[in-house]
C-alpha cells in the first residue's frame, strides 16, 4: 500500500500547529500519507483515542474521518522520518528563560535537536519544513545540521508558517488566505517549494500560494503577529482615555473600522492578548532588532508588549479600587480562564494575571471556564508567572475551579468576564444577582454582556474602555 502514495509525510510535534496541520492535509490530499510523531506517548495516545489532547471546533471530525486511512499518530519517530518525503518540524519555541538574550530571544533548541534526528536516521534525500514560527535564518542552522550528514544526502529546507487561529483553526487551515513558502532560490530550492505547493493546491487556491525566499518567509510570521498584537495594544491604550473623558470604545472603534484603510478587525478593546503566539513573537522581533543594533525599531514593539501588561493590571487594580479598595477575604467568581473562546488554552492568558494579581489581594478566586483544566492552569501559573503551590502558601485553597457557572457567583462580591465565551452572553444574570453579596459587581472585560440591561437588574457594571455612569453626568 505504501508504494501507492503520491507523498508521504511526516511531522514532528504533535500539538496546536502540527495535529489539526496534518489532520487538515489528510483529509484534503486522499494520496498522500501523512504521520505525526512525537516523543509522548500520552500526547499520541490521546490523538489515537477519542478524547484529543487539544479542544478545536471540527477537528475531532477531520480526524475520526481520516485516522488510520491516510493519518497516523506515532512515536516510532525513527521510521517515520526514514520513510517520508517531507518532513515538517513543529515543535516548541518558547522564549528563553536564561542565558544569551533572555526573555526576548527564541529558543530554537528543539528545532536543532529535529535536525539531527532527521541527518542521523535518514537513508534518502528529504525536504525539510520549518512550520515553527522560528527567528530569520534559523533556516540557515538547520541546513548546516542536515549538510554535513556522513551518508552524502541532500536535504532542501523550506520555510511554510502557519497562520491560523486557535478557536478557528480548522476554518483557517481549509480556507487559508494565504499559504506561504519559502526557499532556496536555486533550482534545488525552487522543485522543494513547488513539490509542497503542489500538496496544498489540491484545496487551496494557486493564487493564494505565495513563494517567497526563506527570509522573507521566516519574518513573515513576526510581523504577521506583532501586526495584529499592536492594534490590539492600540485599541487598548484608547479604552483607558475613553474611561477617563467618558468616550466609549465601541463607538470609537466602530468609527474608525469603518475607513477602509483601517478596517475593524483586531478592534476590540479587552483585558489584554494572550496565547503562545503574540507576545513570543514581538519579543522575538525585538531582539532581532537589538541584535541588528536597531535599537529604536526594537523599543517601538516592546511598546506593544509594555500596554499589554499595563491593560492587564490596569484591570485588576479598577477590580480592587471599585471593590472599596480591598479584595481580602471577598468570594471573586472569574468566567473564562483560555485565552480566548473556542480553545482550552491557557498560555499567556490575561486571566491568569488578574488571578494572579487578586490572589496577593486575599480574593477567594473561583473560576469557570468550559474547557479550561485545572492542571493546565497550575502548570502555567508555575512557567509563566513563577507561582506555585510551594512558594505560594494556601495557593490551592485560595483558587476553586467550579464546573457551574451559577456556582462560581453565588455569594460572589465580584464576577469578572475574561474570556469571551458566548455562554457567557445567555446566562441567567437576574438568577445570578439574586445569589451575589451586594452591592453585586460585574467587570466585563471582553465587553460582550448587556451593561444596560444589567444594571436595571441592579449590578454595578465597569467594562473596558466604557464610561462609569457614577462619575458621568453627560453620558
Amino acid at each position: 500500500m505504501s508504494d501507492d502514495w503520491d507523498v508521504k509525510i511526516c511531522c514532528m510535534g504533535a500539538g496546536y500547529v502540527g495535529g489539526p496541520t496534518m489532520a487538515v492535509i489528510a483529509k484534503n490530499c486522499p494520496k498522500v500519507r501523512v504521520c505525526v510523531v512525537d516523543l509522548s506517548q500520552k500526547q499520541i495516545d490521546a490523538w489515537n483515542s477519542d478524547n484529543l489532547p487539544i479542544y478545536e471546533p471540527g477537528l475531532p471530525e477531520v480526524v475520526q474521518e481520516c485516522r488510520g486511512r491516510n493519518l497516523f499518530f506515532s512515536t516510532d519517530i525513527d521510521a517515520e522520518i526514514n520513510k517520508a518525503d517531507i518532513v515538517f518540524i513543529s515543535v516548541n519555541t518558547p522564549t528563553k528563560t536564561q542565558g544569551i538574550g533572555a526573555g526576548r530571544a527564541a529558543n530554537i533548541k528543539n528545532c536543532e535537536l529535529c535536525a539531527r534526528k532527521i541527518a542521523e536516521v535518514s537513508t534518502s534525500d528529504k525536504i525539510v519544513v520549518e512550520k515553527s514560527t522560528v527567528p530569520v535564518r534559523t533556516a540557515e542552522a538547520v541546513s548546516r545540521v542536515l549538510k554535513v550528514n556522513e551518508k552524502g544526502l541532500k536535504f532542501q529546507v523550506l520555510s511554510n508558517p502557519e497562520f491560523l487561529a486557535e478557536g478557528t483553526a480548522i476554518d483557517d487551515l481549509m480556507k487559508p488566505d494565504r499559504v506561504l513558502i519559502g526557499g532556496q532560490q536555486n533550482p534545488e530550492g525552487i522543485a522543494a517549494a513547488e513539490k509542497l505547493a503542489s500538496v496544498y493546491a489540491n484545496w487551496v487556491d494557486p493564487e493564494n500560494i505565495l513563494t517567497t525566499n526563506l527570509w522573507s518567509s521566516e519574518l513573515s510570521k513576526l510581523v504577521a503577529n506583532a501586526f495584529l498584537a499592536q492594534r490590539v495594544s492600540s485599541i487598548n491604550s484608547i479604552s483607558a482615555l475613553c474611561e477617563a473623558t467618558g468616550a466609549d470604545v465601541s463607538e470609537i472603534s466602530r468609527a474608525v473600522g469603518k475607513d477602509d484603510r483601517i478596517g475593524s478587525r483586531f478592534l476590540q478593546a479587552s483585558v489584554g492578548f494572550g496565547g503562545s503566539c503574540f507576545q513570543k513573537d514581538i519579543l522575538n522581533l525585538v531582539y532581532l532588532c537589538e541584535t541588528y543594533g536597531l535599537d529604536e525599531c526594537a523599543a517601538y514593539w516592546n511598546q506593544v508588549i509594555l500596554m499589554n501588561n499595563y491593560q492587564k493590571k490596569r484591570f485588576s487594580e479598577k477590580m480592587v479600587g471599585k471593590m472599596f479598595n480591598t479584595a481580602t477575604g471577598k468570594k471573586v467568581a472569574i468566567l473564562g480562564y483560555a485565552f480566548k473562546k473556542d480553545t482550552g488554552d491557557v498560555r499567556e492568558t490575561p486571566s491568569m494575571f488578574v488571578v494572579r494579581d487578586l490572589l496577593q489581594e486575599g480574593a477567594k478566586i473561583h473560576v469557570f471556564d468550559p474547557q479550561v483544566k485545572r492542571e493546565d492552569m497550575w502548570i502555567e501559573m508555575d512557567y509563566t508567572c513563577g507561582v506555585n503551590a510551594s512558594n505560594t502558601p494556601g495557593l490551592e485553597e485560595g483558587v476553586t475551579t467550579c464546573t457551574d457557572p451559577y456556582e462560581a457567583c453565588a455569594g460572589a462580591h465580584a464576577m469578572a468576564v475574561l474570556t469571551e465565551w458566548d455562554e457567557f452572553k445567555s446566562y441567567d444574570y437576574e438568577k445570578i444577582y439574586a445569589s451575589m453579596s451586594k452591592p453585586a459587581f460585574i467587570f466585563d472585560g471582553r465587553n460582550i454582556l448587556d451593561h444596560d440591561a444589567l444594571r436595571k437588574i441592579g449590578f454595578e457594571v465597569h467594562a473596558i474602555g466604557h464610561p462609569d455612569p457614577n462619575e458621568f453626568d453627560d453620558l
